[in-house]
């Protein structure tokens, strides 16, 4: 039996995070890593705690005809949810997550890219997606 690396190991529990994701449309999820391996937070896309559930039919983005990477932030098609990546940025702090890797089961939108720049985070990996951010 062989361990995963790294990247396999981070990459897994992202995809376990992913599982809790309160999205009709898909699930992502998101993990901060310090340069020590350790987790400093994870995050899955969802409305805000207490807040109206995508699951139990209040996205108003399921209900629309706009395609996929459309705005999230605009239109028709808004988004209640907060992504993945900000979730786990935003628990992290941007003291902890400087100079840290964030491991995702899917590429950032250009929000979430946005956001990541400015976090100080160090790398982004995802299933065949690997950026030096600074």
């Amino acid at each position: 039996m062989s361990r995963p690396d790294w990247r396999e190991y981070f990459l897994g529990i992202a995809e376990a995070v992913a599982k809790r994701g309160d999205c009709s449309r898909r699930q992502v999820g998101a993990v901060v890593v310090d340069i020590d391996q350790r987790i400093v937070s994870t995050g899955y896309n969802g409305t805000e705690p207490g807040g109206p559930s995508c699951l139990d039919g209040a996205c108003p983005r399921a209900t629309s005809d706009v395609p996929p990477g459309s705005s999230y932030d605009t239109g028709p098609g808004a988004c209640i949810s907060v992504h993945a990546e900000a979730n786990a940025l935003l628990y992290a702090g941007q003291a902890r997550a400087k100079g840290s890797t964030l491991y995702l089961t899917d590429r950032p939108c250009k929000g979430c890219t946005r956001l990541i720049r400015a976090s100080g985070i160090a790398w982004v990996i995802a299933p065949g997606y690997e950026w030096r951010v600074n």
